[in-house]
């Protein structure tokens, strides 16, 4: 798991081509013109998903992860906490789903804050929850770059 600021994006360039490519993508586009929806980047392998919600509370999170794609979740506007966990041999609360790209688990995590302007990385052996709301729910607008690997 990597959570940094966009602004320091060119730190993580180096960890592939691709994610070097989301985080351009990232970088470049003003989201506040954006509507929601999916925005290919290249293909099927880099793609985006642009989402507004409010933030919910943990118990009504569910903890995933993914095994095809590799996870880039940039908050553009608002702010949320978002669960993590390693994986550690867990068993999954909801087997894989292929055409979703999922598996759902519960369990223990630990929280950390993504503001406005800051992303996170999340590779396979990554358990994540987003979506959780701080001290009350909020609207946000997040971005979610699909990098395949």
């Amino acid at each position: 798991m990597v959570i940094d600021k966009l602004k320091n994006s060119k730190l993580y360039e180096n960890l592939g081509e691709r994610i070097g490519k989301a985080l351009n993508y990232l970088k470049e586009t003003d989201f506040s013109k954006i509507e929601n929806g999916k925005y290919e980047i290249e293909g099927n392998d880099i793609f985006a998903m642009v989402n507004e919600y409010n933030t919910k509370d943990a118990t009504e999170g569910k903890l995933e992860s993914h095994r095809n794609y590799l996870d880039v979740q940039y908050v553009a506007k608002g702010a949320e906490q978002i669960g993590y966990i390693p994986f550690n041999e867990q068993k999954p609360e909801i087997d894989y789903n292929i055409e979703n790209d999922v598996t759902f688990y519960s369990g223990e995590k630990s929280f950390t804050k993504l503001e406005e302007g800051m992303f996170a990385i999340f590779f396979p052996t990554d358990i994540h929850m987003p979506g959780i709301k701080l001290d009350f729910p909020v609207k946000v607008k997040k971005v979610v770059v699909k990098v395949k690997i």
